[in-house]
């Protein structure tokens, strides 16, 4: 029987899409001593994680930093954007759409659910959960919506769920054809610093993001970057807020300081991990989690499975997803890989729940690191019984070694 003590021999491997693996550098940084969060060493360390995320957030403009888990950033980018009763269109991509989109429910407000309709004729599963994001669906439908009831459209950058990354300025480009005032809010807690983001060139008003995923942290802290368009629309938002108010943090993180006690160590953490970011360079990061990703797909295709995103143009950097076939327990495979090899994978989430499993690709990881996961999957699915047509590993490692590492 397990226990909180035990600890098996070597490390274990964290291959979940997110939390994920803390490196060490970052975990000594957590270790400081903490400081008062209103003396003049907060103040200057306030000031550096906020221009360290604007770089990463590609923006200009205020980004808030909230003690708080993404889904608390989340509810930050409806409360002081939108008033009771407004109208949200967002598009069903997976399961964290659909949570942003009960969310909406929850706070009053009247969300209309988009989707890729129709069933997947390969997988008997539901197209919405994999592909990505239509914007043309979404232009259709605010040029239907002539009087503008529509206050915001949401959508979801990287799906976690699925392993889909839909394309954000083209969601830009079918708001402005349509001629439409709604606002942009966007989810990519899973693709910060893992793939390509621009807040300010893609015209997104909410960019919501969190800690755990590329930029490398345990889970604690999220964001909100915010445009001009957000701030102003902020100021006639009725949705109660208080907590989440975007105006007195944006006021006191002109100095450095919050107007509530901040996660002091988890901002040592942040403040390690920008700089770790910004040696490297975000270029660099992203073609890094481009061939780790080409990597694990090319094992997944050796074993003659299906992957989750069913558009090779959207295919996450972050994470892939892998289909079992019928009949074949994806959680239940996941939990003998877990018992055999110590190794934790991701598992299906709503609608695809115990039809597939996820590997994450992303952050504090390596060829070898991917290697052994791969390795761990191909020996699970072998003792599962699972037909596989060739060898995973022999396939990563033939494109690992033929194509090399950038830099």
């Amino acid at each position: 029987m397990l226990t909180l003590d035990h600890h098996p021999t070597g490390r274990h491997f964290l291959q979940i899409p997110g939390p994920s693996p803390v490196p060490d550098r970052i975990l000594r940084a957590m270790s400081l001593p903490t400081i008062d969060h209103r003396g003049p060493e907060f103040g200057a360390l306030g000031l550096q994680v906020i221009a360290g995320l604007q770089q990463i957030f590609k923006t200009r403009h205020p980004v808030a930093i909230y003690p708080a888990s993404g889904t608390g950033a989340w509810e930050a980018a409806l409360v002081n954007t939108l008033s009771p009763g407004d109208a949200v269109l967002m598009f069903e991509t997976g399961h964290f759409a659909t949570l942003w989109q009960k969310m909406a429910l929850k706070l009053g407000l009247a969300p209309e659910f988009l989707s890729v309709p129709g069933t997947d004729a390969e997988t008997g599963l539901p197209n919405g959960w994999r592909h990505g994001v239509r914007a043309d669906l979404i232009e259709q439908r605010l040029r239907a919506d002539a009087g503008h009831a529509i206050k915001a459209v949401c959508v979801v950058h990287n799906e976690t769920s699925t392993g889909v990354t839909s394309d954000i300025a083209a969601v830009r480009r079918a708001i402005d054809a349509a001629g439409h005032p709604a606002l942009l809010l966007v989810d990519t807690i899973s693709g910060l610093a893992s793939a390509d983001y621009r807040h300010d060139d893609w015209g997104v008003d909410v960019t919501v993001s969190g800690s755990q995923k590329g930029l490398m942290l345990p889970p604690g802290i999220s964001f909100n970057a915010l445009s001009p368009r957000a701030l102003e629309a902020s100021k006639g938002a009725t949705l109660p807020r208080s907590f989440w108010a975007w105006d007195e943090i944006v006021e006191m993180n002109k100095t450095g300081y919050w107007p509530y006690t901040p996660s002091t160590n988890l901002l040592y953490a942040l403040h390690e991990s920008l700089a770790m970011l910004q040696a490297e360079g975000l270029d660099q990061v992203f073609a890094r989690h481009r061939r780790w990703a080409a990597g694990v797909r090319a094992a997944v295709r050796a074993w003659g499975l299906p992957i989750q995103c069913a558009d090779p143009a959207l295919h996450s950097p972050v994470l892939t997803g892998v289909i079992t076939p019928p009949g074949v327990d994806a959680d239940a495979l996941r939990k003998l890989i877990h018992q055999r090899f110590d190794l934790s994978l991701g598992t299906g989430l709503g609608k695809v729940k115990g039809r597939m499993f996820r590997i994450g690709h992303l952050g504090d990881s390596n060829d070898l690191t991917l290697l052994a996961t791969l390795a761990g999957c191909e020996m699970g699915l072998k003792l599962a019984g699972v037909p596989l047509q060739g060898s995973g590993v022999q396939a990563a490692m033939a494109h690992f070694a033929d194509t090399p590492a950038c830099g």
